[in-house]
């Protein structure tokens, strides 16, 4: 089964998904990402998605409900990477992405973090 690799970079979790995305494999994000946030206690999540071509309504939940249970345990999402038309898709779709901050880039992105963790 496909995995998406989570890395841990100072005292955050680095998802950067280069595959294209289905289902099985989304759900299979949320249960690892859930968990190791619970292991480390980590302060913030960054995804990266600039490989995704496309996203679904699917995928666009999924990436909301990420966000919401990484806030329910003290973590700030970024999403970063997202392409003009994942965005568009996204804003189509009417998915509300209350809580997750994006950025253009991953050192964008890791400021963000890094800025969020400081208040």
């Amino acid at each position: 089964m496909d995995q998406i690799a989570i890395l841990r970079l100072n005292g955050h979790l680095l998802v950067t998904i280069q595959v294209e995305m289905h289902d099985q494999l989304v759900l299979r994000l949320q249960d690892d990402l859930t968990t190791l946030l619970a292991k480390t206690s980590a302060r913030g999540v960054l995804i990266d998605i600039s490989a995704l071509e496309i996203v679904d309504s699917f995928i666009g939940r999924a990436l909301g409900q990420i966000a919401a249970v990484s806030r329910v345990m003290d973590a700030v999402t970024v999403i970063v990477g997202m392409k003009p038309a994942v965005a568009i898709t996204l804003v189509e779709l009417g998915l509300p992405f209350k809580g997750i901050l994006t950025a253009l880039t991953v050192d964008k992105g890791m400021l963000l973090l890094h800025d969020a963790g400081e208040r």
